[in-house]
């Protein structure tokens, strides 16, 4: 029996491409099923505090734009009017290092897209690229005050804490800030990854996105040889699997083997704001 595909045909504002409005029924060798960008807005625990009708609405007053890979997505300049959401993929934001070449220094996952800082006399040039494909919604500030009653002041809360949290995040990754070891970053970028990309799994967490060393070295500041050699340590620790180009982590084992310092930073894999907010 073969499966086909129907499409819902309605009435619905010009603005809103027909592909968003349709429903696939095709299944591939996975059974999955393609998410709308409704559904994909839906699934996103940023926006659990809307109810499903104000979700409607947010969803019809986005402008949707699909990016390629390695796509520039926002340079740091166009971040201010306009609030910027990830339906679907992961974005990267990067910058330029003293050498003036472009590093990753964060990875996104679906949801708010932080706003980045235009720093006056540096070279860092941050903008927000497409790691793979991603699809992401825009719309003006003042147009939450049309969701729902409090809209506006409830998303720009949401929206700072997401910055913040990122921040915080690149923050304790420096490589000066409180003197960490380079193992304790790494440990910490992997627990990052986890609380964002991680799918639970028999061995431990799944990383959901593949990070070359590369990138993981750009992360934590570091060069791409001494990675590889704590990331090799972590291996033979069975703290680290590797899956071809995916890591499966055993975050609670890595976390109770970092510095006992850890604790008070509350770095946990499970993690999902930033203390004390």
């Amino acid at each position: 029996m073969k499966c086909g595909r129907i499409k819902l045909v309605t009435l619905k504002r010009s603005r809103v491409p027909c592909h968003l409005i349709e429903v696939i029924d095709v299944r591939d060798a996975h059974h999955r099923v393609r998410a709308t960008d409704l559904e994909l807005l839906g699934n996103l625990k940023a926006f659990s505090w809307l109810s499903s009708v104000d979700k409607t609405r947010l969803f019809s007053a986005l402008d949707t734009t699909t990016y390629a890979k390695h796509e520039v997505i926002l340079r740091e300049s166009e971040v201010v009017s306009t609030a910027h959401i990830l339906l679907a993929g992961t974005a990267s934001l990067s910058c330029l290092n003293v050498k003036t070449e472009r590093v990753t220094v964060a990875l996104l996952a679906p949801g708010p897209i932080p706003e980045v800082p235009t720093l006056p006399f540096t070279p860092s040039r941050f903008q927000i690229e497409a790691y793979d494909d991603c699809r992401v919604g825009s719309l003006a500030w003042e147009q939450f005050d049309c969701i729902s009653a409090q809209s506006s002041q409830s998303a720009f809360r949401k929206f700072h804490q997401n910055n913040l949290q990122l921040w915080y995040r690149l923050l304790l990754r420096g490589s000066s800030f409180l003197s960490l070891s380079l193992r304790d970053r790494i440990g910490m970028a992997l627990l990052d990854l986890c609380g964002d990309f991680g799918i639970a799994d028999s061995r431990g967490t799944l990383l959901g996105v593949a990070v070359s060393q590369r990138h993981l070295a750009n992360l934590v500041g570091a060069s791409r040889p001494r990675v590889s050699e704590h990331m090799a340590r972590l291996e033979r620790d069975r703290l680290v699997i590797r899956q071809g180009r995916q890591l499966v982590v055993r975050a609670d084992k890595l976390e109770d083997s970092m510095s006992v310092r850890m604790a008070d930073l509350a770095i946990k894999s499970a993690a999902s704001d930033i203390p004390g907010i």
